[in-house]
């Protein structure tokens, strides 16, 4: 870890989705374009890039630091720093020419074989709320699931809670039904399905969806309230006696509370779901060495961003119980993840240095010009 930061750039760069996104139980209409950042870091002549939050003057601040500071002696990237840690990541697997899940990984056989991570499709939200006709909403929604299937996805979580806000309770819940229903008769018995509620229904209304869709056999609920350990007891005691087994996520939202991770290793949550990007890769490193051993899953959420479809890839060899990637797909000018490849559900991931992704630099640095800002020794 020789050398000095000697250069660091920060440019916007404006990705398209693979098609528009409708609303959930939150929020509006979520169109297709999607704003990134990408910042470049430059340490002894050798370049890395990512997704990062550095602003200009925290960027001021490091300029010039050696890069042996940055690091803890078990190779993560100090506290302090995270906020440019996937650059710096880059940087390091670049320089010791490894990809990035080798330097964490718990199985060092992936250094010589493709590595190989499960992932889902995440845009099923409410693109049907123009339609009245039930029937055909439903029809809509399962031709929104089989264009992911042709895609290559063979897992697919669907957004519910139509009732919270852009429909009546009654008919809102009605519909989240027979859609969840209607993308299973679609897709046939071996796509995985979850649901994700957003924190749009209480505890009444999750047990109600999940007792008409229990013969679809989801894998998880995500978000059905807000977190609540004697809701969530309750929950889990009710779905023991109806024979219900859906397991359950949470942790988007409740970032900051250490209690979620309590209650997940007491079992009233299954699949933690800290974000890729927000929370950060060596924070979910520090968290994996909390859970291991328990029966807690991680399935980091991964929403508007692509740079965190490929960071997942490589952290998740390092999760003792990971289960899925949330697959965002967006394509974002300037940025080649060409090597990364979707087969049948299946990312195979590029045995590359770094995290196996290429900047075009003339693009990157009209970026920068244009709204972005660089700083060198």
């Amino acid at each position: 870890m020789n050398g000095r930061i000697e250069r660091i750039e920060k440019a916007l760069l404006m990705g398209e989705r693979w098609r528009e996104i409708g609303c959930n139980a939150k929020k509006g209409w979520h169109g297709k374009v999607v704003p990134h950042d990408i910042v470049q870091i430059t340490i002894d002549g050798v370049t890395g890039f990512g997704w990062s939050t550095i602003t200009k003057e925290q960027a001021e601040k490091i300029l010039g630091m050696s890069a042996a500071d940055l690091f803890l002696p078990n190779g993560r990237i100090r506290s302090e720093f995270r906020n440019i840690e996937y650059p710096v990541l880059d940087w390091y697997g670049r320089t010791r020419g490894v990809p990035i899940y080798a330097l964490f990984s718990m199985d060092h056989v992936y250094l010589n074989t493709i590595l190989q991570v499960p992932c889902y499709e995440t845009t099923l939200y409410f693109d049907e709320l123009h339609i009245k006709d039930e029937r055909k909403a439903v029809e809509f929604m399962q031709m929104r699931a089989l264009e992911g299937w042709q895609k290559g996805f063979r897992a697919f979580k669907i957004k519910v809670g139509r009732g919270a806000r852009h429909m009546s309770m009654t008919s809102g819940t009605k519909r989240d039904i027979e859609i969840i229903k209607g993308i299973r008769e679609a897709l046939g018995p071996a796509a995985q399905i979850m649901i994700d509620a957003n924190n749009g229904y209480n505890l009444n209304l999750t047990k109600e969806v999940l007792f008409a869709t229990a013969d679809t056999n989801l894998t998880f609920i995500e978000e059905p309230f807000y977190e609540d350990p004697i809701l969530y007891e309750d929950l889990k005691n009710w779905m023991c006696m109806e024979k219900i087994q859906v397991m359950i996520a949470d942790g988007e939202g409740l970032i900051v509370a250490p209690s979620l991770v309590d209650w997940a290793k007491q079992g009233l949550i299954d699949i933690i779901q800290y974000d890729i990007r927000w929370y950060g890769f060596n924070n979910l490193l520090d968290l994996e060495d909390r859970i291991k051993g328990s029966k807690v899953f991680q399935a980091p959420h991964n929403y508007g961003g692509p740079y965190g479809n490929y960071a997942t890839c490589h952290i998740a060899p390092a999760m003792e119980r990971f289960l899925f990637i949330e697959w965002d797909e967006v394509t974002l000018p300037g940025l080649d993840a060409s090597g990364y490849k979707l087969i049948d559900g299946i990312v195979q991931v590029p045995n590359v240095p770094g995290f196996g992704l290429e900047l075009d630099e003339s693009y990157f640095s009209k970026a920068v010009k244009d709204a972005g800002w660089s700083l060198k020794v």
